[in-house]
């Protein structure tokens, strides 16, 4: 579960839904299915809403199941929940988002999505105006949860142009 919001409001929901899933864990003797855990994530978010004090938060949640396999769902601060193929948070999705729709497959090898991951890295330190130093990666699969070797910045701004004021 990756959240991103206000700071309050996100890790007060984040320990909300962790708690509770944890709960029924204990009570039931088995964990809420992937499709299960983000619909009840959606539901309390949706009842914060009509509250006096919403969570501003966007989520992502990943898992794999036996039954459904690999799931990724994106939920926005409205409730919205959808299952996507890939998602991406933050300012760097704009440039991100265009070069998963254009080279993301379905089946790709782990090699495979980690040169696209090294592509959406490159375009990111390119264009977005905050210079990132590292991207830390995270691969989710059916043997668990696993860190891979962070992603360092490779792309040098060209430092021939000079930048002059205009003088009149």
């Amino acid at each position: 579960m990756l959240v991103t919001g206000e700071p309050g409001d996100k890790v007060n929901f984040a320990e909300f839904i962790q708690r509770n899933l944890q709960l029924y864990k204990m009570i039931n003797g088995y964990d809420l299915s992937i499709h299960a855990a983000a619909n009840y994530a959606r539901r309390e978010l949706a009842s914060s809403l009509r509250s006096r004090g919403p969570y501003n938060v966007n989520m992502l949640i990943a898992g794999h199941d036996e039954h459904d396999g690999a799931s990724l769902y994106f939920m926005d601060y409205l409730a919205s929940l959808v299952k996507l193929p890939f998602a991406i948070h933050g300012y760097g999705s704009f440039f991100g988002l265009s070069i998963c729709d254009k080279y993301y497959k379905a089946d790709m090898t782990e090699a495979e999505a980690l040169n696209l991951l090294n592509k959406i890295v490159t375009e990111i330190q390119k264009r977005l105006l905050v210079q990132l130093p590292s991207f830390h990666v995270r691969v989710i699969s059916k043997e668990g949860i696993k860190d891979l070797p962070s992603i360092y910045a490779k792309y040098q701004p060209d430092q021939t142009v000079r930048h002059e004021s205009m003088e009149i």
